[in-house]
């Protein structure tokens, strides 16, 4: 059979129709965080920016609520990195990214070297017996790191203890405006439920490319960083269909999925930093322009995304003084009158939401 070929625009316009990034839709949070399979949140304000560009009228103490009533939960998932996600899903995909996290502390050069000669299995008894049922600040873990490894750096064997665990960051972190540093929990005393140690991969794998698809198998692999996934997709059978990209790279998708027109209009929307609409594709050239070159000098340490007709088109950052909210952007080219009319109008929604009690400013660079 010979696979439909789906052009650059296509796989672009397909990929913010199912983000949400095309139009705000009327989802509720838990329903998108589901549909999203999380948000990164390795920062707090990124979720609430990826939902906010993503759901009409977001507010933003849902989150806070859900943090709170541990229906959500700050999580360390794909990638190796913080997710905001439902309760169901912590315990669920968990299991699965767990063992691609267990190896990360004890890989050649892990934080120069520091865990070299130990034993993951006595790290990781050891580290059970430190941290109880019960949350523990990362200082007090610290600590009592340091007084069961007197020969060791604490802070490496600490992140290893971290990752070795599945844990979870209890509130208050993460909730809106709320920046502390992390307290941590065991996944299960935390969320009063087991882990889900049957959830299929095939169903997580689906799940990936109903929100980010169709994808090749790197693709899945550069988003989860789990492995077997051509197995996977074999396995998956008449509930996906394949299509090819430009290079003739072999493209999945979910059976039912619809693909969106190449000439829809995209708006203009305001990505938080490690957005996973940027980051879930190993080919990232259907949202990342292969030629961009952006000037960052003059922004801060963690600028974030624009999109502008559907591709990153600038980096901005958000300062703030005693009276007022400044989104600062960088970019490449020129706009148009018109696009910086757009893009002028989304900045200053964003700032208002950012900072209701601050004059916004919008300032191009």
């Amino acid at each position: 059979m010979v696979e439909k070929v789906l052009s650059n625009r296509t796989l672009n316009r397909t990929l913010l129709a199912r983000q949400h990034l095309l139009e705000r839709t009327e989802r509720s949070v838990p329903d998108m965080l589901d549909h999203l399979v999380g948000l990164q949140a390795q920062d707090v304000p990124p979720p609430f920016v990826a939902l906010w560009s993503r759901v009409a009228d977001f507010d933003p103490e849902v989150v806070s609520a859900g943090l709170d009533d541990r229906s959500m939960a700050r999580i360390t998932l794909m990638r190796g990195t913080i997710h905001l996600v439902t309760a169901a899903d912590a315990l669920r995909i968990a299991p699965h990214i767990q063992p691609q996290l267990e190896k990360i502390p004890f890989r050649k050069g892990f934080n120069y070297g520091a865990t070299f000669g130990m034993d993951p299995e006595d790290v990781r008894a050891r580290s059970e017996a430190l941290l109880g049922d019960e949350p523990m600040t990362a200082a007090d873990l610290r600590a009592l790191v340091a007084a069961e490894w007197p020969d060791r750096e604490p802070g490496p064997v600490l992140q290893a203890l971290l990752y070795l665990l599945p844990v979870l960051q209890t509130p208050p972190r993460g909730k809106w405006k709320c920046n502390n540093r992390p307290t941590w929990s065991r996944i299960e005393a935390w969320l009063g439920s087991p882990l889900v140690r049957d959830y299929p991969v095939d169903d997580l794998v689906l799940r990936y490319l109903r929100a980010f698809g169709p994808a090749s198998t790197m693709d899945v692999s550069t988003w989860s960083k789990l492995t077997g996934l051509k197995e996977v997709v074999e396995r998956l059978g008449d509930r996906v269909r394949t299509y090819r990209d430009e290079a003739g790279r072999m493209l999945y998708d979910v059976a039912d999925g619809q693909l969106a027109e190449p000439d829809v209009v995209a708006p203009v929307r305001f990505l938080g930093w490690y957005d996973n609409a940027l980051l879930s594709h190993k080919d990232r050239t259907r949202i990342v322009p292969p030629d961009l070159q952006i000037p960052l000098g003059s922004l801060g340490g963690l600028p974030a995304s624009m999109l502008l007709d559907g591709y990153v088109a600038g980096m901005y950052d958000v300062v703030t003084s005693a009276d007022t909210a400044t989104l600062r952007l960088a970019s490449g080219r020129r706009f148009s009158r018109r696009e910086v009319g757009e893009i002028e109008a989304e900045a200053m929604a964003l700032l208002r939401f950012l900072e209701p009690d601050k004059t916004p400013v919008f300032l191009p660079l």
